[in-house]
């Protein structure tokens, strides 16, 4: 009796640990994946569609998919990693804490890597470099404004948690206005008058304006001081993480005019301005 007892205990114990093997090797979780956090709402680094034209990555959790030069520059990531890229979809200030406790592997969201940020999370080498610009209204007061001081008097605001809504205060006279939460919003206030202008970057200037004509860009001659790493773009990493090197490895393999093209396609494949 108690060696069919053994034999029975055996078989149970072997069958537990063969149905484990079977499910950790079939999991697509873990290892197998790069999950990338970014908000899907900066276009054109990275913007939210209902397909998967023009390369769009399905995000997890819904059914919206996820476009933009952050996306394509993920894709090569996860590509040089061995891994299956995974979008997750995140409110812009909750990126840093997103990828602290490990939810995401990464932030690929046109963050700029500021030594704010830095006290929390590491930044990979940048792999875009840009320029403040203002966006304003097409036909407005402001369309032709050519220095800061131009914008005296002006209602101009930024996204929240953003250096850009630091650097309003350069401006002399400016009626600055309380930060947004997205460009979206912003766009949507410029166009219902709420404001006069929002500070951005230069792409993001530029898919305003191409994607509506009622927004346009405005490059100062004199415009905001800024420190370099203010305006530049990388890939925001868990303190301390073996995956830096990997990543800038990765990076250093897409050329300059390589990274020019996504971005012009980037502007190019953009959904149209809400």
């Amino acid at each position: 009796m108690m060696r069919k007892l053994s034999i029975f205990l055996t078989m149970a114990l072997s069958a537990v640990v063969l149905l484990s093997g079977c499910g950790s090797s079939g999991s697509k979780g873990g290892s197998d994946t790069f999950k990338v956090g970014m908000e899907a709402g900066y276009a054109p680094f990275n913007w939210t569609q209902m397909d998967d034209s023009n390369g769009a990555v399905k995000m997890e959790g819904n059914a919206e998919f996820a476009g933009g030069y952050d996306v394509e520059i993920a894709k090569r990531i996860a590509e040089g990693l061995g891994k299956e890229l995974v979008i997750v979809k995140t409110e812009w200030t909750g990126l840093p804490p997103a990828v602290t406790s490990g939810k995401i592997d990464a932030i690929v969201a046109g963050m700029s890597p500021t030594p704010d940020r830095m006290e929390t999370i590491d930044f990979s080498d940048n792999y875009y470099q840009s320029d403040l610009v203002m966006v304003v209204k097409t036909g407005g007061k402001f369309e032709n404004a050519k220095t800061l001081d131009d914008f005296n008097g002006a209602k101009v605001t930024a996204q929240l948690n953003t250096f850009h809504y630091s650097v309003i205060e350069q401006i002399e006279g400016v009626n600055k206005q309380t930060a947004m939460d997205d460009f979206p919003a912003m766009r949507v206030a410029l166009e219902s008058g709420v404001i006069d202008a929002y500070v951005s970057e230069r792409p993001e200037g530029l898919s305003a304006s191409a994607a509506n004509s009622n927004f346009k860009m405005v490059e100062l001659e004199e415009g905001f001081v800024t420190a370099k790493d203010e305006t530049a773009i990388a890939v925001g990493i868990k303190k301390d993480s073996e995956l830096t090197d990997k990543i800038n490895e990765i990076l250093a393999g897409i050329s300059e005019e390589e990274r020019t093209e996504i971005m012009n396609m980037a502007i190019k494949n953009q959904p149209a301005a809400k």
